[in-house]
């Protein structure tokens, strides 16, 4: 998100008391990525060869129009890593390993610390979901989606004319029940070695003391400002209505204060008592004539669920992946299993990748959109969809030149769910090499614009992942299916894909994930495929330019440049309707290099790789 300058960065986080994030160079590194490229400081010892169990890498080659040149440098660290689109949370998270914290005491910190530093997405009043994988094997999945509240009805965003309206999106009756600050303390409960008190001294340091904002959050709050003063008069980023300009110090001494209560007295300090009070309190003051419906009792019984990670293989490499209430982990588990059934992918970026690769998607997404719902409410058919035979039945539809129109794969499919983009991942790796890859959401950017008054959070708008008109198209033209209903206490299905990749030796190779709605499943798994398949340096495997797949609408979507000019043609001539867009998806990601960690924010977007 932010991207200050080295120095200003540093005298930022010294002064919100975030010690150690600007050791010396020995001790500590740090890159920040935008728009223009990445800029990484002390690569020394990343990639070389010699060491049987870390391939070589191989040399990338993108368009000459591609915006993002390849061979550049991700951060190296040789003993641990973390990696955010906030380098102040990256380096909380780097911080708390320094002091003797594991990567779950690290990821937990750094949770916390984006509710404070990436308010537009980072969140207490969302949700999300984290895969850990322990370095004696263990591993697990911890689901704390929102759900639907008790006095949730399939038909609440109806107007009396059947018309659907926006209030899943906007405003008060846009949330479900958030389940970040339950999940978080329930993954360092278990997993964890330090107290919550300790893990959460840097969010409370930062929202107390505050941090500089620079050009890109400024640009964020600005954006947002007229959604947010439309639900409160004034919030932190908009003091008397004026939205937080370039330059001045963000403070958030509410959040301040409800982080303090959480680090004192566990999660129930969010789910009762004062903080409680004020959520409900907002829900009920409401606006635009419109209240909300979370009450005490429904935080009162918001439990987050302890999964067993979906793990499949491709070409002798295993993935951990979110079981749904997610769909991430089975959309990506069968896309890759279809390409698995080719010998090898075609070079990268030659017209039959994108066809294959395109093709792969738009079946998985078919029973993405189709089958995938929480699981408590309908039967998913996980065994199948993960299957390899499966996969070779569903690799037999695609044809070498010739794209299938969806209408014909599954005449009866739904569409995609809408899913904005505005989640965030981040990625953690310590130096014992365990390893946590979390994704989090308050939906869309900025969540619903509720602002909690008094406990100085904004509320999510996840309501809107439901199918709030089933089987008809909603105001975006998408049609949703009925496993995806609104039902009380129900978990409204998501994209989102935190993915851990194991090398044939067992040990932790890749640790990625993203944000972007729908998106996050292609492009995380397109990183995967450019490490596994095409052998790419982390740095160009972020770097290389992304397509993306859903069955409907039924196109291939490509960023600009990103495709040689013959192979867009080439790509008409089979069938393909070829859509095209500024960027795809927001990735982070950490990969095992010899002598130790490589960590790469995503180069579209902002953030830091922090680590030593």
């Amino acid at each position: 998100m932010r991207v200050p300058s080295p120095r200003s960065w540093c005298a930022t986080l010294l002064a919100a008391g975030v010690l150690g994030a600007c050791a010396g160079t020995s001790a500590s590194t740090s890159t920040s990525a935008s728009a223009s490229g990445v800029t990484a400081a002390n690569v020394s010892g990343a990639g070389q060869p010699g060491d049987p169990a870390i391939p070589e890498r191989a040399a990338a080659q993108f368009p000459a129009g591609w915006r993002l040149p390849a061979g550049q440098r991700a951060t190296f660290a040789p003993q641990v890593m973390a990696v955010s689109n906030s380098r102040e949370a990256s380096a909380a998270a780097a911080d708390i390993m320094r002091e003797g914290g594991n990567a779950v005491d690290a990821a937990v910190a750094l949770g916390f610390a984006l509710a404070v530093t990436w308010p537009e997405a980072g969140n207490i009043g969302g949700g999300g979901y984290t895969v850990v994988r322990l370095a004696d094997g263990r591993t697990a999945a911890l689901d704390y989606r929102e759900i639907a509240p008790l006095a949730a009805t399939r038909d609440m965003y109806l107007d009396a004319n059947g018309k659907l309206t926006d209030k899943s999106i906007y405003g008060h009756l846009a949330s479900g029940v958030p389940g970040a600050v339950a999940g978080l303390t329930a993954l360092l409960e278990r997993y964890g070695t330090m107290p919550l008190s300790k893990v959460m001294q840097p969010a409370i340091r930062l929202a107390r003391d505050g941090f500089v904002v620079d050009t890109a959050l400024a640009t964020s709050i600005e954006r947002a400002s007229r959604m947010l003063l439309r639900f409160q008069r004034q919030s932190p980023f908009t003091p008397n209505g004026t939205p937080l300009a370039t330059g001045a110090r963000l403070v958030q001494p509410e959040l301040a204060r409800t982080l303090q209560a959480i680090a004192d007295q566990g999660a129930r300090a969010f789910y009762s008592g004062w903080v409680a009070d004020s959520l409900v309190g907002e829900m009920q003051r409401g606006a635009e004539g419109t209240t909300g419906i979370i009450t005490r009792a429904d935080l009162a019984t918001y439990a987050p669920v302890w999964r067993t990670p979906i793990r499949t293989t491709y070409r002798g490499y295993a993935l951990l992946s979110m079981p749904p209430s997610s769909s991430g982990g089975v959309t990506t588990a069968e896309a890759l299993n279809v390409l698995e059934q080719y010998p090898s992918l075609p070079a990268y970026g030659s017209t039959r990748w994108f066809h294959l690769v395109g093709s792969a998607y738009q079946r998985a997404f078919i029973d993405r959109n189709a089958k995938l719902a929480d699981p408590a409410f309908v039967p998913v058919p996980l065994a199948q969809l993960t299957s390899k035979s499966y996969a070779a039945r569903l690799k037999a539809t695609i044809a070498d030149t010739r794209a299938t129109p969806t209408r014909d794969l599954e005449p009866l499919m739904a569409q995609a769910a809408r899913e904005p983009e505005h989640t965030t991942h981040y990625a953690v790796v310590d130096a014992r090499g365990n390893a946590v890859s979390t994704t989090t959401t308050l939906n869309n950017s900025w969540g619903s614009g509720v602002w909690v008054r008094g406990a100085g959070f904004m509320l999510n708008d996840e309501m809107d992942d439901f199918a709030a008109q089933p089987g008809k198209p909603n105001m975006f033209g998408l049609v949703q299916g009925e496993a995806n209903a609104i039902q009380p206490g129900k978990r409204m299905l998501s994209a989102m894909a935190p993915t851990i990749v194991l090398d044939p030796r067992d040990q932790v190779l890749l640790v990625a994930g993203a944000a972007g709605g729908p998106t996050i499943i292609t492009g995380t798994s397109q990183v995967i495929l450019n490490v596994i398949e095409h052998r790419m340096t982390l740095a160009d495997a972020m770097r290389a330019p992304r397509i993306h797949h859903q069955a409907l609408p039924d196109s291939l979507t490509f960023e600009a440049g990103g495709v040689r000019p013959t192979v867009l043609d080439s790509l008409r001539a089979f069938g393909h309707a070829m859509r095209e867009v500024r960027s795809l998806v927001n990735v982070n990601a950490i990969m095992r290099v010899k002598g130790g960690w490589e960590g790469q924010p995503e180069p579209r977007r902002s953030g830091g790789a922090v680590g030593y």
